[in-house]
């Protein structure tokens, strides 16, 4: 009776991309996040070094 429940898994496969996706994305987000700051502080660093 529940056999063929455990058997359907065609779902299974799209959650599994959805979830890989979702990672990469964050990933993604924070890592440009702390780009964006090491640039920042860099320029900074540069822009104050100038004098004047």
């Amino acid at each position: 009776m529940n056999q063929g429940f455990f058997q359907e898994e065609s779902g299974q496969g799209m959650v599994e991309y959805t979830f890989i996706v979702l990672l990469i994305a964050l990933a993604a987000v924070i890592g440009f996040g702390s780009i964006g700051t090491a640039a920042n502080e860099t320029a900074s660093n540069v822009s104050s070094s100038f004098p004047g």
